[in-house]
């Protein structure tokens, strides 16, 4: 196996492995609140750990699930140089899609501003800016991550980071995607704000 493959295949281990810890489900448990796949929306995030009533385990959810995706592009870019976005790929789908979890993961949100802030800082102070603005003003999690989402590659592009755009592109695509139950329920003016049941 050459040079290359092994630098592959190392981002892609690395990052899938670090994605897929899923924080919200460890915190919640070892606080003695249960399976947090039991709890609202079922999801691991911090928006559902939330809804536990320990804000402290929701911070620590996404403070953990952005620093996971960070780490996993710094750590990569160290180890082989230029793999750093096979890295974000691999450790946002396993954030979404955790083996450990029968591919049953988070929405990717804080994840992938953890993954942009490792890549192009500029553009996750973009991310935090529209993700706590939105949320601010709309008081609606999903809308406001999806936003932030959009926000990536948007940002990245006018910054003039292009090889970073398909990526983004990808990544913000599939935020979307795993978040299609909160935009039938946004068409249907039927999304709970903040302190509601689902998310």
């Amino acid at each position: 196996m050459n040079a290359t493959l092994i630098a592959l295949a190392g981002a892609l281990l690395l990052g899938y492995a670090l994605g897929s810890i899923p924080f919200g489900l460890l915190l919640t448990r070892a606080a003695g609140e249960g399976d947090i796949r039991q709890i609202g929306s079922g999801n691991i995030g911090a928006t559902n750990v939330l809804r536990t009533g320990r804000k402290g385990l929701a911070a620590a959810t996404l403070l953990l699930d952005l620093a996971k995706g960070w780490a996993a592009v710094v750590i990569a870019e160290r180890l082989w140089p230029g793999h750093a976005p096979v890295a974000a790929a691999a450790a946002f789908i396993g954030h979404c899609y955790p083996v450990w979890l029968g591919f049953k993961g988070g929405k990717g949100v804080a994840t992938l501003m953890g993954i942009v802030l490792a890549l192009h800082p500029l553009s996750a102070l973009v991310y935090a800016v529209v993700w706590l603005g939105m949320l601010a003003g709309l008081r609606i999690s999903s809308a406001a991550g999806m936003l932030a989402a959009i926000s990536a590659p948007v940002s990245v592009a006018l910054f003039g980071r292009f090889d970073l755009v398909l990526l983004l592109i990808a990544l913000a695509a599939i935020v979307l995607w795993r978040h299609r139950a909160n935009i039938e329920r946004l068409l249907a003016g039927q999304e709970p704000r903040i302190g509601g049941s689902k998310g």
